[in-house]
């Protein structure tokens, strides 16, 4: 089976294909700039999302859509990599898209909602891996959360399943190496949700430092995103995505992370140690 990778020079790409090489597959990156995939150490092809070249995917037959991190043109862009797969001939698409699916109201989940209609449009086989939260999305700012004592968030006591990106990237290579996944829509995110408060406390048992979560309006935290550099827009999702956290839209108790990689995900507390050493 030929399995292409899109994305494959970034955080959850390069660990996709390490973890299809741990299961004996030879994967394709496919990457704008080949020259940052060359430690992949599996063939490489150049491949951009905003013009996806349909020759790049000849022979795949299992094509992994990581979700572009362009916020201005995500959903445009997946649609013409969509489209250069039907012209390849590509038998089927693995997307990572977000927990809930179109049920999510998330402002974050409107691009990943287009992306499943085209999919759900174009006549693939295709499955839908709805990703929860990267428990790493948290990581970025420990020494700032460290510096200050203080993490700051908008999801006051919303539970959180959140994972380790390494838990969606084994998904990603199970479904991609069994063709009995096609069809299949799974809802993905950790064992065991905790609230931003908990992760402070595991923070400050760690660190050895005191750590406190200060919950923020939303509008207050978007405000506060700004002023750590990001653009307007991006801090309004941001805002937003942790604002409907506090609402249950990051929580998700099925276990079907943990059942489809054959092991429990990672604790929070482990991925912080991580990110501490």
């Amino acid at each position: 089976m030929t399995i292409a990778v899109t994305g494959a020079t970034g955080q959850l790409g390069r660990l996709a294909i390490a973890a299809l090489k741990a299961r004996g597959a030879l994967p394709i990156a496919l990457a704008r700039d080949p020259a940052r995939a060359a430690d992949l150490g599996v063939p490489v092809r150049v491949f951009d999302y905003a013009a996806p070249d349909a020759a790049a995917l000849a022979g795949v037959e299992v094509l992994v859509l990581i979700s572009s991190n362009d916020f201005n043109d995500r959903a445009g862009q997946h649609g013409r990599v969509i489209a250069a797969a039907r012209a390849a001939g590509v038998g089927r698409i693995v997307y990572t898209s977000i927990l809930k699916g179109d049920a999510s109201p998330l402002l974050l989940a409107a691009d990943h909602i287009a992306t499943e209609q085209a999919l759900a449009q174009s006549g693939l086989a295709v499955t839908l891996l709805r990703n929860g939260w990267y428990t790493e999305n948290y990581t970025g700012a420990l020494p700032a959360v460290l510096e200050h004592g203080a993490m700051i968030g908008s999801s006051g006591a919303g539970r959180i399943a959140s994972a380790a990106r390494a838990d969606y990237a084994e998904a990603i290579a199970v479904v991609a190496l069994d063709a009995a996944h096609a069809g299949q829509t799974y809802e993905l995110a950790g064992d065991t949700a905790h609230d931003q408060a908990e992760m402070a406390a595991e923070l400050a048992a760690q660190s050895g430092k005191p750590v406190a979560y200060v919950n923020l309006p939303e509008a207050d935290y978007a405000k506060a995103l700004e002023g750590f550099g990001l653009p307007a827009g991006f801090a309004a999702i941001l805002a937003d995505a942790d604002a409907r956290a506090g609402e249950g839209a990051l929580f998700d108790d099925s276990r079907t992370l943990s059942r489809l990689i054959g092991r429990p995900t990672t604790p929070m507390a482990e991925t912080l140690r991580r990110a501490l050493v």
